[in-house]
């Protein structure tokens, strides 16, 4: 009987820990929503001039503190109109920032920054399809990213979920 209720007491802590320590999925809704907010904000900031554009960035740049990462993701700000094209400001990865991206692959071949500047060009801005491995994990899985042109700027925003059902298609009908 205390064999029985000791295998029942780990099994209900194992099953507690995984819910406690679980994170929640943001949807594509969010990423379009939280890329508009950011967009918005960085248009504000940048139209106030370079002091209020850098500050605005580095809060962008920040992982803690940062409105906008929530959930399992979080903004990027691109700038595909910068020589040359590069990250602005990236809250997980620092690394990415400041380098050419031009030429940046995923695992299936796509120039995934090209890819990026072209959907930012559309005025509702767009959905990208691209294969990286999600946070701590080697292994590529299918991301699909919103990127927006911020207006005013050189900047673009975007938010990506990794999400191996919904279609593009589907993605870009909710923009219209």
């Amino acid at each position: 009987m205390k064999r029985i209720a000791m295998v029942l007491f780990c099994l209900l802590a194992l099953g507690y820990a995984s819910w406690a320590t679980a994170v929640e999925t943001a949807t594509p809704e969010e990423c379009i929503q939280k890329a508009k907010e950011a967009a918005d904000y960085l248009s504000k900031e940048v139209a106030k001039g370079p002091d209020a554009e850098k500050a605005a960035l580095s809060l962008l740049n920040q992982k803690e503190g940062n409105p906008y990462v929530w959930k399992d993701t979080y903004i990027w700000v691109l700038c595909c109109q910068c020589n040359p094209v590069t990250n602005a400001a990236h809250p997980i990865n620092q690394k990415i920032v400041g380098p050419d991206l031009s030429g940046m692959k995923d695992k299936q071949d796509n120039l995934i920054y090209l890819q990026f500047c072209e959907a930012a060009k559309e005025s509702k801005g767009g959905w990208v399809e691209y294969w990286w491995p999600k946070v701590g994990e080697k292994k590529p899985s299918r991301k699909v990213a919103y990127v927006l042109q911020v207006t005013g700027s050189p900047y673009q925003v975007a938010a990506g979920v990794y999400d191996d059902n919904i279609s593009l298609d589907e993605l870009n009908r909710m923009l219209q």
